[in-house]
């Protein structure tokens, strides 16, 4: 049976400095190992989720790379081994090869306190056969991706019988990239008695399910620098009816984010908002009431996937929309509802993100920003659009390209055959591919902007589960496309302080 997770309010988590993992009730020759590899002192997530995971608690944790946490459940996952048991006994699944990867090779580094546990990487983009033959001669721990370990499974070369810890690493990510159902059919494939790990930078709905699905009474952290009030910078600009619409343009590019909703109070507001912003140049597409169910998924598929700057909605047809890492939202009009307004910019600043609510009002709209000032406690900021920089003619573009690929679900396809395909024999890398969406009879792929019409051009040219396919790359009416906002142009773009 499932419950809710269980949260460790921030106060009752333990203070990371100086936390020495001897302080754990970890063997000795575990404490020597950790020594001699320079794990002095635990991270703030092995602090605080160690002392939970080593009782046997089910856990959800906060953690991105770079936190610690991989160490902070392969020390649980090698307590719970049986060395003398050849049989998979815990399984990790990574949303990309080369995170399974480093995952294997750091819980090697950290298993070497006992002789003999072995570790074997399943993922795509090798051949099953030498993966097959190292399963029948047994694992202890199992590391791979979720659309290897799924044709394993269903091959029947791997055996989870025996196992009793099971870990999503960056399950947010695999999510993203459109595991959910593979990650589903792998736990469904586990036994029901077991430790349940979870990793995970973001909170989306996903992860939930999966946690009401397949956890026992788990326990939650989540660290305090994740939960600061001040992520969301709002600035109210003054403007005249007729030049409201020019303002969004102006706005864009002198903030440059990367991804944008634009709340309009009417249709046909969104309607001349999107002409005014594709006639500038800009990726935008409008989510409204008109849109049939296959073109709102379509929008909403490239909005979410990064290939699409602008989002253009009501608060009608947005309702329920739920997009990570948003870095703006624009109030086009000022909402006379402060509870809609609240709702509205509560969309950006997730997690560990920061964002911008910029409005615009115009002079009969104060009574309206009063009303939002006073139901928020704090002042109004405001400023001219004078101030805004033109951008210097550079144009906004999306980091990705969406690419249609014709077939889907009824075609049997998931998203680790793309991925496989586009990582093995298209030779592209998997930080180049970003999230992956399979409908009935469509797939979408995200892929970095500079490789578009040639991952379009591989892909058509070689084949998914053995087929020829289709593809092409979703264009936006009216879009200009140069060189993409990057990394390396990141710092052009303001960022909340600036």
């Amino acid at each position: 049976m499932t419950t809710a997770p269980t949260e460790i309010p921030d106060s009752a988590l333990p203070d990371p400095a100086g936390q020495a993992f001897s302080a754990l009730p970890l063997p000795p020759a575990v404490l020597e190992n950790l020594t001699r590899l320079g794990y002095l002192t635990m991270t703030p997530i092995q602090a605080a989720s160690l002392p939970l995971t080593l009782a046997g608690h089910d856990l959800i944790a906060q953690a991105k790379t770079g936190s610690g946490k991989t160490a902070a459940f392969a020390l649980p996952l090698l307590a719970n081994l049986n060395p003398r048991r050849f049989a998979p006994q815990a399984l990790v699944l990574c949303p990309t090869r080369e995170l399974a990867d480093q995952v294997t090779q750091e819980t090697r580094r950290l298993a070497r306190a006992e002789d003999n546990i072995k570790i074997l990487s399943l993922v795509g983009g090798s051949t099953m056969r030498p993966q097959m033959a190292s399963l029948e001669h047994g694992a202890h721990i199992v590391v791979g991706t979720p659309g290897r370990i799924l044709d394993h499974l269903q091959r029947g070369s791997l055996d989870l019988s025996a196992l009793n810890t099971l870990v999503f690493d960056e399950a947010d990510r695999m999510l993203d990239m459109g595991f959910l159902d593979d990650m589903v059919f792998v736990a469904k494939q586990c036994p029901k008695k077991r430790q349940t790990l979870m990793f995970s930078a973001t909170f989306p709905e996903g992860v939930e399910q999966l946690a009401r699905q397949f956890m026992r009474q788990p326990k939650e952290v989540r660290l305090a620098e994740r939960h600061e009030a001040d992520k969301i910078r709002q600035r109210f600009y003054e403007v005249a009816k007729e030049e409201r619409l020019d303002a969004v343009a102006r706005l864009l590019d002198h903030y440059r984010p990367v991804s944008t909703l634009a709340f309009c109070n009417t249709r046909q507001q969104c309607r001349d908002l999107l002409k005014v912003l594709r006639e500038r140049g800009f990726h935008a597409l409008a989510l409204h009431g008109e849109l049939e169910q296959r073109e709102r998924d379509q929008v909403l598929i490239q909005f979410a996937n990064r290939s699409c700057s602008v989002l253009v909605a009501t608060d009608v047809a947005a309702r329920g929309l739920d997009i990570a890492n948003l870095e703006a939202v624009i109030n086009v009009d000022v909402t006379p509802d402060p509870e809609v307004y609240v709702h509205r910019i509560g969309r950006t600043g997730r997690a560990d993100q920061d964002g911008w609510a910029l409005s615009l009002a115009s002079a009969n709209q104060m009574r309206r920003v009063d009303d939002i000032a006073k139901s928020l406690g704090v002042p109004v900021e405001w400023h001219t659009l004078d101030e805004l920089d033109p951008g210097a003619g550079r144009p906004l573009l999306p980091p990705m390209a969406t690419l249609q690929i014709l077939g889907g679900r009824k075609d049997k396809f998931r998203p680790g055959d793309v991925l496989g395909a586009l990582t093995g024999a298209a030779g592209f890398k998997a930080d180049q591919v970003g999230k992956i969406t399979v409908t009935e009879f469509n797939t979408y792929v995200a892929v970095a902007r500079q490789i578009a019409q040639e991952a379009q051009r591989r892909l058509a040219a070689g084949t998914i589960k053995g087929k020829s396919v289709k593809v092409r790359v979703l264009e936006i009416p009216g879009a200009g496309d140069v060189e993409p906002v990057s990394r390396a142009n990141a710092s052009l773009r303001r960022k909340p302080g600036a």
